[in-house]
């Protein structure tokens, strides 16, 4: 058996904190906090995913008002155990090149793209800790027949919890945060279906 690497050992005996994510180079990219564990992106990711998020990221960038910014892969301290690092978020924090993290408060919008590694922390995990963070809007995107499609939560305050704001496919119009017009079946090529083995033909 392989012998645990030195810096995936907790630093102490209450486990991870959010702020030690600061403190370890050698982790993988992409690894995130949730409830004191650490989450590592284990799965090579698929080329419709990466695609899809560039999609959304410029298509977001290109529509949204001066002083809100779109951020791609950075993460969200919820609290002292958990900072999620979704696909993307809109936030209306100015730009700082050395930052890592945002609060909740400085969050509009985020935005996960499902994978099958992901899909249960998408879905439940991240759909209720976000709400209840108080984070506005979350959009959980999917994949149907090669396209995605936009499933549109709207948070609720008296509750805390989100709502359904809408199912999304081929457009995606929304008023808030800001006036969001996107062409979703435009968004990524709908490709050739791919051989087992992960070829195409």
């Amino acid at each position: 058996m392989t012998a645990l690497p030195e810096w995936m050992r907790p630093p102490r005996a209450e486990g991870w904190f959010a702020e030690d994510l600061d403190r370890l180079p050698e982790a993988p990219r992409h690894t995130e906090l949730i409830d004191g564990a650490l989450v590592f992106m284990t799965a090579p990711q698929r080329s419709w995913h990466g695609r899809l998020v560039t999609a959304l990221t410029t298509g977001l960038m290109a529509q949204a008002p001066e002083g809100v910014e779109v951020e791609r892969e950075l993460t969200i301290r919820l609290d002292a155990r958990n900072r999620p690092e979704p696909d993307l978020l809109v936030t209306s924090a100015p730009y700082e090149p050395d930052r890592t993290w945002y609060a909740p408060d400085e969050v509009l919008l985020v935005v996960e793209v499902v994978s099958p590694e992901s899909a249960h922390r998408d879905r439940t995990v991240k759909l209720r800790k976000y709400a209840e963070a108080g984070i506005p809007h979350y959009w959980c995107v999917e994949e149907e027949n090669a396209s995605p499609v936009a499933h549109v939560y709207e948070l609720d305050r008296p509750t805390g919890t989100y709502v359904a704001a809408g199912i999304f496919r081929e457009a995606l119009r929304r008023p808030v945060p800001f006036t969001i017009d996107l062409n979703l079946g435009g968004l990524v090529p709908r490709g050739r279906q791919a051989r087992p083995g992960g070829r195409r033909g």
